[in-house]
């Protein structure tokens, strides 16, 4: 039996990365549940929860076949992440699935750029692990419902997603200056366009907002 291919430091940089995203995702979805205002939506959530510790469990999984210990790859993210989360809490339902719908996505959106710098199996991986779209769209008809209810709440969680956007973006910022790999993976050569890529990702997180009737 031939040895567990040894990956290069920015394919277990990336790999940690989502992993760590991934687990984080399920603690935060899961504490989130309890702010649901009836069990059909608390159960949606938990089963969105489900889903993102079944995600962390195959790229977990495939760390240890290449001989990284998940831990390892993931404890670079601990203070970035947890900081992200623990500054953007949400106060109530319309915030949490917000926060699922702005912040999941932009996150998403990256993660799928980037994976186009990984060879097979890890790309392929990756972009199964992104959110299942139906998770979005239940975000979004809870957040055109909560503005059709009160329209002065479009304001509020306009406010809300930029702060959401602006802390996600501060933390990627410190991730970078700390993590050279990882950048010079998003940045080799020709397989990822950097500028292109922020247009595509300002371009998706506006036609977003607007789906939802919520203000860039």
């Amino acid at each position: 039996m031939s040895a567990p291919t040894t990956p290069g430091p920015a394919v277990a940089d990336l790999l940690g990365l989502v992993a760590f995203g991934e687990l984080l995702a399920f603690e935060r979805m899961a504490g989130d549940a309890r702010l649901a205002p009836d069990l059909r939506r608390r159960a949606a959530l938990s089963e969105m929860a489900a889903a993102e510790i079944a995600n962390y469990r195959r790229l977990a999984d495939r760390l240890t076949a290449l001989g990284v210990p998940p831990e390892d790859a993931m404890a670079p993210y601990l203070r970035p992440l947890q900081a992200y989360h623990d500054s953007t809490e949400p106060r109530d339902w319309a915030e949490v699935v917000t926060k699922a719908y702005v912040g999941d996505a932009i996150t998403d959106d990256f993660v799928r750029e980037t994976a186009d710098a990984l060879d097979e199996p890890d790309r392929q991986l990756v972009l199964d692990v992104l959110h299942d779209s139906r998770y979005a769209e239940f975000a979004a008809a809870e957040i055109r419902v909560a503005v059709a209810a009160d329209p002065r709440v479009a304001d509020r969680l306009s406010m809300w997603a930029r702060r959401l956007v602006g802390e996600a973006l501060s933390q990627a910022g410190r991730v970078a200056a700390e993590r050279a790999a990882l950048t010079t993976l998003i940045a080799q050569g020709d397989r990822v366009d950097v500028p292109g890529l922020f247009r595509r990702l300002t371009a998706a997180h506006t036609a977003r907002m607007a789906a939802v009737g919520l203000n860039n």
